[in-house]
C-alpha cells in the first residue's frame, strides 16, 4: 500500500508524468488524507470541474473506495503536522502535504509524490517520486 499526496493524485487524473506509476500504486490499494482529498477537488474545482460530479464519477469507475481510500484522519494526525512545522516551511509543505505525511507515518507506509524536494525529508517514512 502506498499514500498517495495530492500532486500524485492530480499526475494520475490529468494524465502527467507519474501517472504509470500511481496506476500501479492504486491497483496495489492506495489511501489519501482526506485533507490531500480536498486539495485535489479543489484544485480540479479551480480549473472548472465539479468536485461532487468528480467524485460521483471516481466512484462509479471503482476507483474510489475499491482502488483508493480516503483516510478520514486522526486526532494524532494534527499532532504529526505540528511536529512538521519547521521543516514543512523549510520545503514549502502545504497543510494537505503535512497531513500526507502524517498519514503516511501513522501507516508506516511509502508515500508517492511528484515532488522532488520531499526526498530530502528526513522523517521515519520512504518516499518514493513519481516521475
Amino acid at each position: 500500500m502506498n499514500v498517495l499526496d495530492t500532486s500524485a493524485l492530480l499526475a494520475w487524473l490529468q494524465d502527467e508524468p507519474g501517472a504509470d506509476q500511481v496506476s500501479t500504486a492504486l491497483l496495489n490499494g492506495a489511501t489519501i488524507h482526506t485533507v490531500s482529498w480536498a486539495e485535489v477537488l479543489s484544485h480540479l474545482a479551480d480549473h472548472g470541474l465539479n468536485a461532487s460530479q468528480v467524485t460521483q464519477q471516481l466512484t462509479a469507475r471503482g476507483v474510489l473506495d475499491q482502488l483508493l481510500t480516503v483516510d478520514p484522519g486522526q486526532p494524532q494526525d494534527a499532532i504529526a503536522v505540528a511536529d512538521l512545522g519547521r521543516e514543512g516551511q523549510r520545503l514549502g509543505l502545504s497543510l494537505g502535504d503535512r497531513y500526507c505525511l502524517a498519514l503516511a507515518q501513522r501507516l508506516a507506509a511509502p508515500v508517492l509524490t511528484t515532488t522532488p524536494t520531499w526526498a530530502s525529508l528526513t522523517l521515519p517514512i520512504t518516499v518514493e517520486l513519481a516521475t
